[in-house]
C-alpha cells in the first residue's frame, strides 16, 4: 500500500469524541501521543511555531534511542503544557492533517491530554483560577473592589507575592478591571430599519465577551458607535456566560458544556431570528464557530449559532461588499502596525481587519502575521512568561520597525503584550528615539471609530 507524502487538500476536522471512555484512557492517550510525536519528529516543519515542538525535538535528540520511543512518558507533559491550542500547526503547517490517512490533529490531541490531566485532579489551583474569567470579572469589577484589585496588580510587593504564591509572573502587565461594565452601560440603537445584504444579515446582536465586559468596555462601546453610524440596528445579547475557551484550554470540558447550556439557547434564538452575532474577541468567535460545533456535532442549535457568529471586521467587510458600509472616513490614521492573532487567522476568512483599515485615506498598514506569544493565560504564568516574551520578540521588532502612530491587534490581550514587549525592548537596547512619540495602542475597532470621526 502506498502512503501519500503529505496532502494538498484543505484541512478538515473530525468531531471531538470527548464523551467516550476511550478519550480519557491514559494508556490509549499515551499510545496516540507516541504515534503523533513520531510523525512530528520525522517532519519537524512546526519547529518555529511555539516552544512545544522544539521541546519535543530536544527530548528526542536527548533520548538514548534518538527516537520518540526513548522519551519517558512522564516527559510528554513538557510538550503538552507548552501547547496553548493556537491551532496554527493544524491550519498552516502540518501536511498530515485530515483528510490525510495519518490523521494528525496535534492541538486536539493536546486538548485530550489536558482533559485527562483535569479529570485526574492534577490541574493546579492557579490554572483553575485564571480560567474562571467570568467569576473573576464579576468580583474584581465591584466598584469598591476594582480600585484595590487594579492597585494590587500594579504594586511591586504584591506582584512578588503573586509570583511566589500563585505563579503569576511579577513582570507581566495585567489588564485593569472596569466597574462600568459594558453590558450595563451599553446603549445600542435598534431603531434603524433592517437592510439585509446578499452576504450578511442586516441586524446585529453583540455577545460582549468577558474581556470587553469587565476589562475594556470601550471596545464594545466603539463597536456600538460604528454600527449606529452605519445604521445597523443592534442589541446586546440578553444573557451570556463565558464562551468557554479558557476552560477548553484547561481541559475542563464539563465546564465548557455547562457554559454551552447557558449560552446556546439564547444565541440560537437570535440566530434563527436572523441576527448576525458579533464577538470582539477572536478566541470567543472561534469557540462558537469551531470548537463547540466539534464538541457537539449533532446539536442543531450549536450548528445554527456557529453559522451566525461573525468577527466584527468579517461582518463589516461583508456589508461593504453588499454596498451597505459607509466609507466616508474623516480622519487619517497615519502608520498602523497591525497584528493578526492566531485565533483569527485559523478562522480562514482572510485579513478582513487589514482590508477595512486600508480603506481609510492616508493610512498605511503594516501587517504582522505571526504568533505574539501571550496566548490567553499561558503568558501570565511564571514558568512561561519568559518563553512568551521570546516568542513575541520578532513581532515586537516588526511592529516597532514601521515607526507606527498606532499599534493594534484584534486580540486586546495580545495588543497589551506587544506594547509591553516594545517598551521593554526600547528600554533594554537604549534605542528609544526622543524625537519620535510613542505609538498609541488601540484596538482595530477603536481605530475605525477614530477614522469615522465619532
Amino acid at each position: 500500500m502506498t502512503v501519500r507524502e503529505g496532502s494538498l487538500e484543505a484541512p478538515t476536522r473530525h468531531p471531538l469524541d470527548w464523551q467516550s471512555a476511550d478519550f480519557y484512557d491514559e494508556g490509549k492517550l499515551n499510545h496516540e501521543l507516541e504515534r503523533v510525536f513520531d510523525i512530528c519528529h520525522g517532519c519537524r516543519r512546526c519547529v518555529n511555531l511555539c516552544t512545544a515542538f522544539p521541546r519535543l525535538f530536544d527530548l528526542v535528540d536527548e533520548s538514548p534511542t534518538l527516537e520518540v520511543d526513548g522519551i519517558p512518558k512522564k516527559d510528554y507533559w513538557e510538550v503538552i503544557d507548552r501547547c496553548y491550542l493556537c491551532d496554527m500547526c493544524y491550519m498552516t503547517k502540518c501536511p498530515y492533517v485530515p483528510p490525510h490517512e495519518w490523521n494528525v490533529d496535534f492541538p486536539h490531541l493536546m486538548l485530550r491530554a489536558k482533559a485527562v490531566k483535569f479529570r485526574k485532579g492534577e490541574t493546579s489551583f492557579r490554572d483553575k483560577l485564571l480560567s474562571s474569567t467570568d467569576a473573576l470579572g464579576k468580583l474584581a469589577s465591584i466598584p469598591v473592589v476594582v480600585q484595590m484589585v487594579n492597585a494590587a496588580n500594579k504594586s511591586a510587593p504584591v506582584r512578588k507575592v503573586m509570583d511566589s504564591v500563585l505563579g503569576i509572573h511579577q513582570d507581566r502587565v495585567l489588564p485593569e478591571y472596569n466597574s462600568a461594565k459594558f453590558r450595563t452601560t451599553a446603549k445600542p440603537d435598534a431603531s434603524f430599519p433592517v437592510r439585509d445584504g446578499k452576504t450578511a444579515p442586516g441586524k446585529v446582536a453583540i455577545f460582549s465577551t468577558c474581556y470587553v465586559n469587565y476589562n475594556e468596555p470601550g471596545i464594545g462601546h466603539d463597536l456600538v458607535k460604528i454600527l449606529a453610524h452605519n445604521e445597523v440596528p443592534a442589541i446586546i445579547v440578553e444573557k451570556e456566560a463565558c464562551c468557554g475557551m479558557p476552560k477548553l484550554e484547561l481541559g475542563d470540558l464539563k465546564a465548557v458544556a455547562r457554559n454551552k447550556e447557558l449560552n446556546i439557547p439564547v444565541l440560537a434564538k437570535l440566530a434563527r431570528e436572523g441576527y448576525a452575532i458579533l464577538t470582539a474577541v477572536p478566541s470567543c468567535t472561534l469557540m462558537f464557530k469551531q470548537e463547540l460545533p466539534l464538541m457537539f456535532p449533532d446539536d442543531a442549535d450549536v450548528q445554527a449559532v456557529g453559522e451566525a457568529i461573525f468577527d466584527p471586521f468579517e461582518y463589516l467587510v461583508l456589508r461593504h461588499k453588499d454596498g451597505l458600509l459607509k466609507k466616508e472616513f474623516s480622519r487619517p490614521l497615519g502608520k498602523v502596525s497591525y497584528h493578526i492573532p492566531c485565533h483569527l487567522r485559523v478562522q480562514n476568512m482572510g485579513q478582513k481587519t487589514r482590508e477595512l483599515l486600508e480603506m481609510i485615506p492616508d493610512t498605511t498598514v503594516t501587517t504582522v502575521e505571526r504568533c505574539a506569544g501571550h496566548d490567553g493565560t499561558w503568558g501570565v504564568k511564571s514558568e512561561y512568561f519568559e518563553q512568551s516574551m521570546k516568542i513575541g520578540r520578532p513581532v515586537f521588532r516588526l511592529m516597532n520597525d514601521a515607526a507606527p502612530d498606532y499599534i493594534s491587534s484584534d486580540c486586546a490581550i495580545a495588543g497589551r503584550h506587544i506594547e509591553q514587549g516594545i517598551n521593554e525592548s526600547k528600554a533594554s537596547d537604549g534605542k528609544a528615539d526622543p524625537d519620535r512619540g510613542a505609538a498609541q495602542k488601540q484596538h482595530p475597532i477603536t481605530l475605525i471609530r477614530i477614522a469615522y470621526g465619532l
